[in-house]
C-alpha cells in the first residue's frame, strides 16, 4: 500500500478511473472460456452435419437394396 502512497490516495483510484472495471486477468479469463465455448459449439456442429451425412448415406443404400438397383451398373 506504501506503492499507492506514492501516486494518490488508494481510496481514490478505488472510487475514480478504475472503480467498477474489469481487471485484465478477469478479462482474459473471460475471453478465454467464451473462446472454448464457441470451439466445443464449432465441435459439435461439425460432429452433427457429419452424422447427419452417414446417415443419409447408409439410407440411401438401405432404399437401394431394397429396390434392388445396388450394384447393376447404369441398365
Amino acid at each position: 500500500m506504501a506503492l499507492f502512497g506514492l501516486f494518490g490516495s488508494t481510496h481514490d483510484m478505488t472510487t475514480g478511473t478504475y472503480a467498477g472495471r474489469e481487471s485484465a486477468s478477469d478479462r482474459a479469463a473471460r475471453k478465454d472460456a467464451e473462446a472454448r465455448s464457441r470451439r466445443a459449439a464449432s465441435h459439435r456442429k461439425a460432429a452433427t452435419k457429419l452424422d447427419r451425412q452417414v446417415n443419409a448415406e447408409i439410407d440411401a443404400n438401405r432404399t437401394a437394396e431394397r429396390s434392388g438397383t445396388r450394384g447393376r451398373g447404369w441398365w
